[in-house]
């Protein structure tokens, strides 16, 4: 089975959607809440996982809303897949698990956001929305607890607080970073342009030797240092 396109056309204002899902109803009811959103169009829909990857390198969504039990490769290695060559997707995981393992498997993937399916569809816009920001989204408090419960097992004593020599505004910005903000969003609340917030965010990112803006605020929050 190959994956389907929707027939609404990619325009520049619209943020375009891949949805990775295999249960039809629940891919319906998806396509009709994020359709009907003006600046989001679903641009295509996948059943498993090889599809997915396949729709992603065709058709280069803003973001892929996924799913993790897939046939055939499962959503946490799809999203691997996805990330490693399309690194400007931003992937949101929408998927019943809430254990530890899936949760923190799927954030290693590269995924930037995770919620649990029953989430009404206000917190789904909203996700997509800090997401599509370069924010990450992990306010359903099952999730937040899980990572917070898994984060408490301590990095290598090789690694300390000392490594790390951040600003006083950069560790404002890390705060920031760690509640999951948007370059936009942090600019906002510390009242600096969105290219400087972006500045800070890089430099936070390349202290910590991170990869990403996520696994930055993994470190620090394993540090203790928020």
């Amino acid at each position: 089975m190959t994956a389907t396109t929707a027939t609404q056309p990619k325009t520049s204002q619209l943020k375009t959607i891949l949805i990775v899902e295999d249960d039809p109803m629940m891919q319906l009811g998806l396509q009709h809440i994020l359709n009907n959103q003006p600046h989001l169009t679903v641009v295509a829909q996948a059943v498993n996982g090889n599809e997915a990857v396949s729709a992603a390198l065709q058709h280069q969504p803003d973001i892929a809303l996924m799913d993790i039990d897939l046939p055939g490769i499962d959503g946490i290695a799809a999203a691997q897949q996805i990330r490693a060559v399309l690194p400007h997707t931003r992937i949101l995981m929408l998927t019943h698990h809430s254990n530890p393992t899936q949760v923190m498997a799927a954030l290693s993937s590269g995924a930037h956001g995770y919620c649990v399916k029953g989430t009404n569809a206000e917190q789904l816009l909203a996700a997509i929305t800090t997401v599509q920001e370069g924010g990450s989204y992990l306010v359903d408090p099952k999730i937040a607890d899980c990572v917070l419960q898994n984060l408490k097992t301590p990095l290598p004593e090789s690694y300390a607080n000392d490594d790390i020599k951040l600003t006083e505004r950069e560790m404002q910005v890390l705060q920031q970073l760690v509640e999951g903000k948007s370059n936009k969003q942090i600019a906002a609340q510390l009242g600096m342009s969105v290219h400087t917030a972006k500045g800070h965010v890089e430099m936070i990112i390349a202290k910590f030797e991170a990869s990403d803006r996520t696994q930055a605020a993994v470190k620090a929050l394993r540090l203790g240092l928020v």
